[in-house]
């Protein structure tokens, strides 16, 4: 079913309970106690990164294809499931981002980094394209993603309250601000990931989170992939999962 296709249907909705995600971390290594120092973010010239790497990349609380978990529930309106999902993502990440915050600052993560060739842009209030140290552009993110979960003309909660015309362009432009997050997880805190035991966690989040966007028509390709010339680092892992049945084409 196409999220974009389906904004226009009417029907009645109820308030918005929370739920739990599938991928939700729950494990007690999510403490912030005994972190360890903070580690390089590059693997060295012509290494493989850790994430694509026999067993971590295989790490994973749900095991089979993630279509499964994304599929819409019976009886429910496509729009509401989107706009849970997308609270569930960003809480999530956002709690993800919380443990490894102390190993993301300006001087190890002087850009927003997400592959070798490949800095992230922020777009000022003038409009110019401007690289930001990876924790003031995440924490503009998270930031702009917050007020615009909260904000009722965005995300009604209220019975009676329609979703605007703009919500399909707003979540995908949120869908895309979450991935350049984890894009840059990856890349430079993966080992902080792994030292934290929680790579099933971050694993199964980025998983579910890449399947419901190529189901809701949220991905485009071309995110998670780059260009030839400034690729993205989980482009491969996308297409590791995809040989291993875990996504679909």
């Amino acid at each position: 079913m196409s999220f974009f296709n389906s904004i226009g249907r009417s029907m009645g909705r109820q308030p918005r309970n929370p739920r739990r995600s599938p991928t939700t971390p729950t494990s007690a290594s999510f403490e912030h106690s005994n972190f360890p120092p903070p580690l390089p973010p590059a693997s060295p010239a012509g290494q493989k990164p850790l994430y694509l790497c026999s067993p971590f990349a295989e790490a994973a609380l749900v095991k089979g294809n993630f279509k499964t978990i994304v599929m819409l529930p019976k009886y429910v309106d496509v729009t509401e499931w989107v706009a849970v999902n997308m609270f569930d993502f960003y809480q999530n990440l956002n709690l993800f981002y919380g443990v490894v915050a102390e190993c993301c600052t300006a001087a190890s993560c002087p850009t927003m980094s997400a592959g070798g060739n490949l800095d992230y842009t922020w777009i000022d209030h003038s409009r110019k394209q401007v690289k930001l140290p990876a924790p003031t552009y995440i924490d503009y993110v998270m930031t702009w993603l917050q007020n615009l979960l909260d904000d009722e003309a965005v995300f009604p909660t209220k019975s009676g309250h329609e979703f605007a015309p703009t919500f399909p362009s707003t979540t995908k432009h949120m869908y895309r601000q979450m991935l350049r997050v984890f894009a840059h997880i990856y890349h430079a805190h993966y080992r902080d990931i792994l030292h934290l035991r929680s790579e099933p966690h971050f694993n199964s989040l980025f998983a579910h989170f890449l399947a419901f966007g190529r189901e809701y028509e949220l991905l485009e390709l071309k995110d998670v992939k780059g260009t030839t010339n400034a690729p993205v680092g989980i482009g491969d892992l996308w297409e590791k999962w995809k040989e291993m049945g875990i996504l679909e084409g």
